[in-house]
């Protein structure tokens, strides 16, 4: 007997599954909020050189402060002030130069020096970032540019550690676990008294969260019949959605970092109350032989669906007959998924897959600034198209497939990156529009690929799977800031980049087995097919 037969007999998406996909909605709400918060706390207002104590009193104390900053800051070729450059003593005969109008790149040919006491920031757009508080641009713009490559590489370790765990003490206690130490570490960073604190905390904040999108994205399909699995897929997408649209109301009224990351995480604290109502995986359960608990979440869910009547026809001796394995006393590892043929090939392709989707969506989003419009209407216009993006995979996935929608979508993603790529820069509105169809494409690409990848991997090492996955996928987002960095060798470098990513990732996942109206696998034997 499979287990999808038992779930059609108890309703496989009754109240009780809507219970489980509602209290993971509480706390995937952060998680989007802080894979994208550094376009916002990393932040580098527009800056000059403070010039407090240059020169003389006298010199500058009849000045207006616009002729302060002429006569002591060089400005560059394009006529605005340079950031990082100062006048070691100022420069009053530019005063005269400019009154006459004469060229104001005369001042490039002045001797020039770093800035000597720090800088003055702009609080027009943000009140503090990184930048601002610990001095994070010019020759130390690149720990700034870092913030986000140091988070991902927490996650992407993460996935590691949460994937391998769930499989080994269940998906319920390592979501408890990830829930209250993503909390506490993103809770503590508020507090860093340097920029290295911050990034050690910043670290294992992205660490501990990762935990919570790995169980339940799996828990939730593991619950699920068949016909619902692409629903729940599709509601599970829009939580990032929605996390995206939020964040950028958030940061929009709170421009403080510290008072930001504080209102993103806030929502942990409802998930870990609610904690105590998510039931365990039965599957993974009776998959480990503990018929009795499963019997016990089991009993909850016939209850709470309303079918009574097959109570008393479910009894934790009867549940030994699903399963399909002898599994013994044997506990799976990441070396499972490499072991046998068509798994290493599954965990190859999907690793592959993952690490191009990731890098395509998070290049896409990293890059709001990139397109000379303002910053938090273009977050939420770009969180905004994935609602129609995801909405039509919920007929796509039906309709054509899973393997179809996954690499048309990347496909399409990949001719809008090229598309932007040709456009002039000063076309803005062009090359927003084209980018954010390219973002709603990219979006549909994700939220396939994790209803996906759940369904290719066999019960045993589902959550390996999925941490093996995320991994890949969190490589990808940490390398995506590093591909933007590009486009100071050419302008739409990290375009024709991220185009060719996307492309090459839908001819891998073009090999992928489709998994539409069939049967979750339990074993490594039902994917090799040796039973």
């Amino acid at each position: 007997m499979k287990f999808e037969d038992l779930l059609s007999e108890i309703d496989g998406f009754g109240r009780f599954q809507k219970m489980i996909v509602c209290l993971s909605f509480l706390g995937r709400f952060t998680l989007p909020c802080h894979f994208l918060m550094n376009n916002f706390i990393a932040g580098i207002p527009s800056h000059h050189c403070d010039i407090r104590g240059l020169g003389a009193d006298g010199v500058l104390r009849n000045l207006s402060l616009d002729q302060r900053l002429t006569v002591s800051i060089p400005a560059q070729a394009d006529g605005t002030l340079s950031s990082c450059l100062m006048f070691p003593e100022p420069q009053s005969h530019l005063l005269l130069l400019l009154s006459n109008s004469s060229n104001t790149t005369t001042t490039t040919q002045l001797p020039a020096v770093p800035c000597q006491n720090g800088w003055v920031y702009d609080n027009s757009t943000f009140t503090s970032t990184l930048a601002s508080e610990w001095d994070l641009v010019c020759d130390k713009k690149g720990l700034n540019k870092a913030t986000a490559t140091i988070f991902f590489i927490g996650v992407m370790f993460g996935a590691v550690f949460f994937g391998s765990l769930s499989d080994r003490y269940g998906r319920r206690i390592m979501l408890l676990v990830s829930y209250v130490s993503g909390m506490g570490f993103a809770l503590a960073s508020i507090f860093s008294t340097s920029y290295i604190m911050f990034a050690v905390l910043r670290f294992f904040t992205g660490f501990s969260i990762t935990g919570i999108v790995i169980v339940t994205s799996v828990l939730i399909v593991e619950w699920v019949d068949i016909e619902s699995r692409k629903l729940v897929g599709v509601i599970d997408s829009l939580s990032w959605t929605f996390g995206f649209m939020s964040l950028s109301l958030l940061a929009f009224l709170i421009r403080d970092w510290r008072w930001l990351i504080g209102a993103a995480t806030s929502p942990v604290a409802l998930a870990i109350i609610s904690w105590r109502w998510i039931p365990e995986s039965a599957r993974w359960l009776i998959a480990n032989g503990r018929l009795d608990e499963a019997h016990h979440y089991l009993r909850k869910c016939i209850k709470m669906n309303g079918r009574q009547g097959m109570a008393s026809s479910i009894k934790a001796e009867n549940l030994s007959n699903i399963v399909v394995a002898n599994r013994g006393g044997r506990k799976y590892s990441y070396l499972d998924l490499m072991r046998t043929p068509k798994m290493r090939k599954l965990a190859l392709m999907t690793g592959l897959t993952w690490y191009g989707v990731a890098s395509t969506f998070y290049g896409m989003s990293f890059n709001i600034a990139g397109f000379g419009v303002n910053i938090y209407l273009t977050q939420f216009i770009y969180a905004g198209v994935e609602l129609p993006a995801k909405v039509s995979i919920y007929y796509l996935l039906d309709k054509i497939g899973r393997r179809k929608t996954e690499c048309g979508a990347l496909f399409l993603a990949g001719v809008s990156l090229a598309i932007t790529a040709a456009i002039p820069r000063d076309q803005r509105i062009v090359r927003t529009v084209i980018a954010v169809l390219g973002k709603g494409c990219s979006a549909a690409s994700f939220g396939t690929l994790v209803l996906y990848s759940s369904e290719l991997y066999p019960t045993v090492i589902r959550q390996n799977g999925m941490g093996w996955n995320s991994f890949w996928g969190r490589v990808g987002v940490a390398v995506a800031p590093l591909i933007l960095l590009l486009d100071d060798v050419w302008q739409g470098l990290p375009q024709v980049i991220l185009c060719c990513i996307a492309l090459g990732t839908s001819i891998v996942a073009s090999q992928l087995p489709e998994t539409s109206d069939r049967c979750l696998p339990e074993t490594i034997e039902d994917v090799e097919g040796t039973r």
